[in-house]
């Protein structure tokens, strides 16, 4: 991490410090339903606080679209973030503001505070200066932790890194840290899995993976599309056929780059979607007219097996099969646990990243097995395209 400014570079004692943090978790009538977010952040905020610094959290929750309203504010995340530090956490009903300042200005050092959702005022999304610049009066210092919202370039975000002294909190730098081991310098071989539903929202991602890796896996609904590619019959498979010369000229793209391409071999399917639906397993040169294709069989996951027993480094992002439907979640499972398997054993250093992904490897029972699970979603995504995050750039020394 020396080509970024980190916690290890400053002393907080004192000091007010802004830190951005990302709770935009998933609420069910006022419980949050995964707290994994909070649980990450929770190492800066006892950082920061343990060295005296004053904690105050920024964070956006929602997307509200009319200013302050009750269901995305977050006052009841103060007392849940407050249950999982085991310490208390104030809260102030806006983040700017003379109010606002009043409270900041008898904080004790060790002490924290959670200011009211950022989106409720305009100026946060359209990174207006001067909403940065009320922002910046709350404090002294800027630490980002919310790796998650990196790719947006808000006022939180990304304007205060560059009205105030900024760093990255433990969080964001395991973030960068594991993501630039697999994909900057990566022990190689190294091999990516990429599924998901549709090639049209990976394509940036499968145009940068193929000059990346020495492996492409390639699953989910998106393999439809390169086998209709190769001229297989697929059935009623969900498969964009505007992209068939797409996906052509990306099989191409890794010949020339000479980067493997894995593709089913058989297949899981059925004549509708749902669970528990009648099915069978068969080649992908033996679908039916009628039939969709829903996971992939027992000698695709023994190929990527095989492939994964050959690489040092994975990178995954993206499910192989309706993942979320039973039995259409074996194949997934199975690629996973042997993934996790040798992981345990050290032959693999393994990152996923991405909602389905992370929802795909907790149902089979690994996410701890790998080496690190990052909880952004699009932020990681377009870290996979090789696109620069802004709110990671500015945390450059």
């Amino acid at each position: 991490m020396s080509s970024f400014r980190t916690l290890d570079n400053v002393d907080v004692a004192g000091k007010r410090v802004l830190v951005r943090v990302d709770l935009n978790v998933p609420m069910d009538h006022g419980v949050v339903t995964d707290a994994t977010r909070i649980d990450r952040i929770l190492p800066t905020i006892r950082e920061i606080a343990d060295k005296g610094g004053k904690v105050i959290l920024l964070s956006h929750f929602g997307r509200p679209k009319n200013g302050p309203d009750q269901e995305n504010s977050l006052a009841p995340l103060a007392k849940v973030l407050a249950q999982h530090l085991g310490r208390s956490v104030g809260f102030v009903g806006d983040c700017i503001g003379d109010a606002v300042e009043a409270v900041i200005s008898t904080m004790a050092a060790g002490s924290i505070l959670l200011l009211e959702n950022t989106r409720f005022h305009k100026g946060e999304e359209k990174n207006d200066p001067a909403f940065v610049e009320a922002l910046a009066r709350n404090g002294d210092l800027y630490v980002n932790d919310a790796f998650s919202a990196a790719h947006r370039a808000h006022a939180s975000t990304e304007g205060l890194a560059h009205k105030m002294p900024a760093f990255a909190g433990r969080t964001m730098q395991a973030e960068i840290e594991a993501i630039s081991a697999a994909l900057e310098a990566p022990k190689r071989p190294l091999a990516a899995v990429v599924g998901g539903a549709k090639v049209s929202t990976k394509l940036e991602l499968l145009g940068n993976l193929i000059k990346k890796v020495d492996v492409l896996i390639i699953g989910g609904g998106m393999a439809n599309t390169f086998l209709a590619a190769q001229g297989k019959n697929i059935g009623t498979s969900l498969c964009e056929r505007d992209l068939l010369d797409t996906a052509r000229s990306i099989m191409a793209g890794a010949q020339a780059a000479q980067c493997t391409i894995i593709l089913p071999v058989d297949a899981v399917v059925a004549k509708e979607f749902k669970a528990q639906a009648a099915h069978r397993c068969v080649s992908v040169d033996a679908i039916g007219a009628d039939e969709m294709m829903l996971d992939i069989g027992p000698a695709s996951v023994a190929a990527v097996r095989t492939a994964l027993e050959g690489c040092a480094t994975l990178v995954w992002n993206g499910p192989f099969g309706a993942f979320e439907l039973q039995p259409f979640d074996a194949g997934t499972n199975a690629v996973a646990q042997a993934a996790a398997a040798l992981t345990r054993a050290k032959a693999l250093m393994t990152l996923a990243g991405g909602g389905d992904t992370v929802s795909a490897l907790n149902h089979a029972g690994v996410a701890d097995d790998f080496t690190y699970i990052s909880t952004a979603g699009g932020a990681f995504l377009e870290w996979l395209e090789g696109k620069a995050l802004p709110g990671v750039e500015t945390l450059r020394s």
